[in-house]
């Protein structure tokens, strides 16, 4: 048996009001209530020249409370904003003794005419008011805000009607998901789910969740990518697809990573990485001119110019300027990587160069930035180039110093495929040999024939942190992984 939680002399105390709530006849915890506005729609209708005066009903949290006797004004938030309630004695007096009951935190009811104070603050006068739910917890900070950052993750639900700019973070996230949905089916992309548990995990290379499905006995992985179930679909037939949901990798925590986290894939038949390329500059350019007020904004550190044309440069041109040695000297590449502290020996040349990539070039990529023309090795997955053999045609789009967007022209060789995946497995570490393994049904699809096409990855929480101004990938996810509490 638990051990009960303690209650605070706070909590006890309203615990009482709540008793002293029930003893009027009143439900504490309310019910139906019918033709609710939100308060942003009341402000905006709001007409003084309208005759008879407008009424409304709105329903919210008291976040402010002002008790002047025979008068109690208050503030009333709701998603989209707060509106005042003037409550007279004279009004509701047969509501007086519950009304005196009512504290901040509280869910209420209010219908009635709407009015200007002496101030100019518009003002719903209630003479219907309704009690939906009593908070038996204190507020954080009277409402002047729930600042503690970690209780802040774990208390998201006090810290979107505490934090009134957090609430419209993630309405401007909801906006702009539903944005990005409306371009791509525009343009003729059929949105579609594909399995989360996977019997192989494929489709990138990372760690996944193990779990272990009971009737079949077998173990399966959390996706880390759905890849080579959209891939699939280009088989079946469906020419332009995409996917938004979650991916799942069981790798670190950081400002800018979380183990699980929002991904869109989109393929296209018969398109290669430049269609990619202009489709994503096109459609994060028509998310920035519809939800951001400037082309120009602020990320950490950064002011970051969306402005078109983006810059497109070679990755070995990038790796030249900012690691000091060409791409095909591998000597001086490990002593370089030795200087910085790489465990460079045991690590292949593809490897030893990427990491220099991300220690040396990416801080320097701010405005957006398409990296393009990886060495051929870092990219199995890829159609290699036709005048440059030795690399592969995928782009890394960088903004803000910061990974968003990946792309290739999509390896559709069967014989191609398989040679790349089986080294890819033989080449494994020791911890990843345990889940490692060939997909050869995605290789027997690709026998049937798979058209050519482009692919496209974008990361949407990085994304959403951008175009938001958060640089910690935890703000801009509802309910994040956090450690566990002590």
């Amino acid at each position: 048996m638990t051990e009960p939680v303690e209650t605070s002399k706070l909590e006890q105390q309203r615990v009482e009001r709540l008793e002293k709530i029930k003893r009027l006849g009143v439900d504490p915890y309310g019910g139906r209530l019918d033709n609710v506005e939100p308060a942003g729609t009341v402000r905006a209708k709001f007409d003084t020249n309208i005759q008879p005066p407008q009424r409304a009903i709105c329903a919210g949290r008291i976040v402010l409370l002002r008790d002047i006797g025979k008068l109690i004004f208050i503030t009333l938030r709701d998603s989209s904003g707060t509106i005042q309630l003037g409550l007279s004695k004279k009004l509701l007096e047969t509501q007086w003794e519950l009304i005196k009951l009512i504290e901040l935190g509280d869910i209420i009811g209010a219908e009635g005419q709407l009015g200007l104070t002496k101030t100019g603050e518009l003002t719903i006068w209630v003479d219907k008011f309704t009690l939906l739910a009593k908070s038996v917890l204190q507020p954080p900070e009277k409402f002047h805000g729930l600042a503690d950052t970690e209780l802040r993750y774990r208390q998201r639900y006090v810290d979107l009607w505490a934090n009134p700019e957090v609430m419209q973070r993630f309405k401007k996230r909801l906006a702009i998901v539903s944005t990005i949905r409306g371009f791509l089916q525009e343009r003729g992309f059929y949105e579609v789910e594909t399995p989360m548990m996977q019997t192989i995990a494929g489709g990138a290379a990372a760690k996944p969740f193990i779990t272990h499905h009971n009737a079949l006995d077998i173990d399966l992985y959390l996706r880390i990518a759905p890849e080579l179930f959209l891939k699939r679909l280009l088989v079946g037939g469906i020419e332009k697809v995409f996917e938004i949901n979650r991916n799942f990798r069981n790798e670190g925590l950081s400002p800018r990573h979380n183990p699980e986290f929002t991904m869109m894939e989109i393929y296209q038949a018969y398109a290669d990485y430049n269609i990619m390329m202009e489709l994503t500059e096109e459609l994060i350019c028509s998310i920035v001119k519809k939800h951001c007020e400037s082309s120009t904004m602020q990320f950490g550190e950064y002011t970051i110019d969306f402005s078109r044309p983006w810059k497109k440069i070679p990755y070995a041109e990038l790796f030249n300027q900012y690691c000091g040695c060409e791409i095909h000297d591998i000597a001086a590449i490990r002593k370089k990587a030795k200087e910085i502290g790489f465990e460079e020996a045991k690590m292949d040349d593809e490897v030893i160069i990427n990491k220099l990539f991300e220690e040396k070039v990416e801080s320097n990529l701010v405005n957006p930035t398409f990296v393009i023309d990886y060495p051929g090795k870092l990219c199995p997955l890829t159609k290699r180039s036709k005048e440059k053999p030795d690399y592969a045609e995928r782009f890394e789009l960088y903004i803000g110093a910061m990974e968003i967007a990946n792309a290739y022209t999509e390896l559709n060789d069967p014989l191609v495929q398989y040679e790349n995946f089986t080294s890819q497995v033989k080449g494994a570490g020791e911890d990843e040999n345990t889940f490692r393994s060939l997909d050869e049904d995605f290789i027997t699809a690709l026998k049937y024939g798979m058209p050519p096409a482009g692919g496209l990855g974008i990361g949407i929480d990085r994304l959403i942190m951008l175009l938001t101004g958060t640089t910690n990938i935890r703000d801009v996810i509802l309910f994040p992984l956090l450690k566990p509490e002590k």
